[in-house]
């Protein structure tokens, strides 16, 4: 996902399915999870991706799964969500439903940007409220790819308060080996400290299969803000119609 509001939608899947899909496939590999920082970069022209993770914070647990397809050609949608399981409040549910092309592709040693757009819907209990957002992601690449910088520009209307906020991002992905990549990144948004991550991802079959692994905090936050996650990324072949 993928800014800061990057919300997935929270699902029982048949594992084994996806499994098998992903491993029949053969796709270009592209950057995505586990950063939040997006990238300027789309899923191949009728291919699909399923992006999935559980994110343990201090005294929550959320689990998150974004499902993005690209039916067009230069136009990747998603629509997804998350739960969010919390001992001392009701579970919070969260959809999103978000578009995203690509203005200028990204080439090797060169750069890239995008442009995307979505909403995002909070609901727990009897409360929801829902947000509008928007941001340009910017990608530069260096040493033939095994170095690649992300930047995110955006903007974030917060419905139940009335408010815009500026969103930013910068986000690091640097090759260690032919499958294994350390990634590394930055963001927040107006008037609030910012929230970093660093972590490990593997692919474990190369462009079909990927692993990752992340610690995260907020600048300043201690123990109290910090967070571990695991995911899971699949790719499919193209299949659309």
């Amino acid at each position: 996902m993928r800014l800061v509001l990057n919300p997935l939608f929270y699902a029982r899947f048949s594992w084994p399915a996806l499994l098998a899909l992903a491993l029949g496939c053969a796709t270009q590999a592209q950057a995505a999870r586990p950063l939040n920082t997006d990238d300027a970069r789309i899923v191949d022209p009728k291919s699909c991706q399923v992006e999935s993770w559980v994110r343990r914070n201090q005294g929550s647990t959320e689990y998150w799964a974004l499902p993005g397809c690209n039916f067009s050609g230069n136009l990747e949608v998603t629509a997804g969500g998350a739960r969010t399981n919390d001992a001392a409040d009701s579970p919070l549910s969260r959809t999103v439903l978000q578009g995203k092309t690509i203005f200028k592709p990204l080439e090797k040693n060169g750069w890239g940007m995008g442009l995307a757009a979505g909403t995002v819907r909070r609901v727990q209990g009897s409360a929801s409220d829902r947000d509008l957002y928007a941001y340009l992601p910017t990608s530069f690449s260096f040493a033939d790819d095994r170095w690649v910088v992300h930047t995110n520009l955006g903007w974030l209307r917060e419905q139940p308060t009335r408010r815009d906020l500026a969103t930013w991002g910068v986000g690091l992905e640097r090759e260690l080996a032919p499958a294994t990549w350390l990634i590394a990144e930055t963001f927040g948004q107006s008037h609030d400290k910012p929230q970093f991550q660093i972590g490990l991802r593997q692919w474990i079959v190369p462009g079909h299969v990927q692993l990752d692994a992340t610690y995260g905090n907020r600048a300043g936050g201690g123990a109290s803000e910090r967070w571990f996650s695991i995911g899971v990324r699949l790719l499919s072949p193209p299949f659309l119609p």
